[in-house]
C-alpha cells in the first residue's frame, strides 16, 4: 500500500525549470561513436526490409557506443531527472521515415511499445490535423496549447521531424517539485493527493478510481490532467467538493510557476522521453504553416519499461490504450 510521503524530495528527480535553463547539461548530444552505430544498425534494418511498426529489436542490433547511451537514457529516466532530450540526429539528413526507425529502434532496446489509441497504432502522428469544435477532436491533433499532463505509459517519447511557423514549445515539469511545494507551504492538501479520486482514462468504459500522487517502496509516482479528472467525476455524477477544486487550482498554479517550469523547442531529429510517473508535459500553443507539407509534426512513442517502478496496488499502471477488435 501507498503511505504518505512527508519528507520533501532531494534527489535529481526534483528539478526546478530555473535551474536547468543556466546550462544544458541535460541535453544529450549523440556522439560520432554513436551516430556511426545508428547508421549502420540502419542499414541492417532496411537490408531486412523491415518497416515500423513490424520491426523488432533484432531487425535493429545495437552494440558499442550506442548501447552505452541506451542504457543510460533508461537509467536517467527512471532515477535520474526523470526527461532526457538527445541532439545529433537532426544532422545526419536522414528522411523522415529513417528518423522513424532509428528512433523506434531505440524505443525497442529501452522497452516495449504500446498502443496509443482504439485504432492499435503505435506511433502516434503528432500534428494539426483536427477540428478543435469536435469533442472527440484529441488537443495533440490541434495548434492549441495543451494542458499538462501525464500519458498512460511509463514513458513518452517526442520526435521532432518539423516545428511550427511560430510557437509549439514543449513544457515540462517535476512532479517531485510540485510536491514539495505542497508539502512545504500547503501540507493541509497533501493527505488529497493520495485520496482515490475518477480519472476519465482512455480506452475505459467508465471512470476509475486512482491518486494524484502515490509512495510506494521509497519512490513518488504522480498521474494528472485535471480535465480527464473533472470528467471523471461528471460521468460519475459526482461533484468536485470546494476543498478538491482548491487542491487542483493549487497544483495548476505551482505548475504554471516560471521558476518551476521548463519549456524546450524541440528542434528537427531532437528525441525527448520523459517518465510519465515523474514528469508532467505540456505544449504552448503555435502557429503552423498554410502549407501541410511543412506543418509542425512529431512522432510520439509509449514505452513499456522493463526497470519502471514499482506502483502501490491502487494506483495501478497503465501501458496503452486497448485496441478495439473492429479497428
Amino acid at each position: 500500500m501507498s503511505i504518505i510521503l512527508k519528507t520533501p524530495i532531494t534527489d535529481s528527480v526534483a528539478w526546478k525549470g530555473q535551474d536547468l535553463v543556466k546550462d544544458d547539461s541535460w541535453i544529450f548530444y549523440l556522439s560520432d561513436d554513436s551516430l556511426a552505430c545508428i547508421a549502420e544498425s540502419l542499414a541492417f534494418c532496411k537490408s531486412r526490409g523491415a518497416q515500423v511498426p513490424a520491426i523488432t529489436a533484432e531487425d535493429f542490433p545495437v552494440s558499442g557506443k550506442l548501447k552505452e547511451d541506451i542504457a543510460f537514457f533508461s537509467e536517467e529516466l527512471e532515477n535520474g531527472r526523470g526527461f532526457v532530450l538527445i541532439r545529433g540526429l537532426g544532422k545526419t539528413g536522414y528522411s523522415e521515415e529513417d528518423l522513424q526507425t532509428v528512433y523506434y529502434g531505440i524505443g525497442l532496446h529501452m522497452g516495449t511499445p504500446v498502443s496509443q489509441n482504439p485504432k492499435g497504432e503505435m506511433i502516434g502522428k503528432v500534428t494539426s490535423v483536427g477540428d478543435p469544435s469536435e469533442r472527440n477532436t484529441r488537443v495533440y491533433e490541434t495548434n492549441a496549447y495543451l494542458p499538462y499532463h501525464t500519458d498512460l505509459s511509463d514513458v513518452v517519447g517526442l520526435l521532432s521531424i518539423r516545428k511550427a511557423k511560430s510557437g509549439g514549445l514543449s513544457s515540462l515539469v517535476s512532479a517531485a517539485t510540485v510536491y514539495n511545494e505542497i508539502l512545504t507551504k500547503h501540507p493541509e492538501y497533501t493527505g488529497l493527493l493520495y485520496r482515490p479520486i475518477y480519472f476519465n482514462h482512455l480506452g475505459e468504459e467508465l471512470p476509475s478510481l486512482s491518486p494524484i500522487f502515490s509512495y510506494h517502496n521509497g519512490k513518488l509516482a504522480c498521474r494528472y490532467l485535471r480535465k480527464y479528472i473533472e470528467d471523471g467525476q461528471a460521468i460519475r455524477n459526482i461533484s468536485l467538493s470546494k476543498v478538491e477544486l482548491e487542491m487542483l487550482d493549487l497544483i495548476d498554479s505551482i505548475i504554471h510557476d516560471d521558476a518551476i517550469r521548463m519549456d524546450m523547442m524541440l528542434e528537427p531529429g531532437d528525441i525527448q522521453f520523459a517518465n510519465n510517473y515523474t514528469v508532467m508535459h505540456s505544449r504552448t500553443s503555435f502557429e503552423d504553416h498554410d502549407d501541410p507539407e511543412l506543418k509542425r509534426r512529431l512522432l510520439r512513442l509509449w514505452l513499456k519499461m522493463p526497470n519502471a517502478r514499482a506502483l502501490a496496488p491502487e494506483f495501478p499502471g497503465r501501458n496503452g490504450i486497448p485496441a478495439r477488435q473492429d479497428s
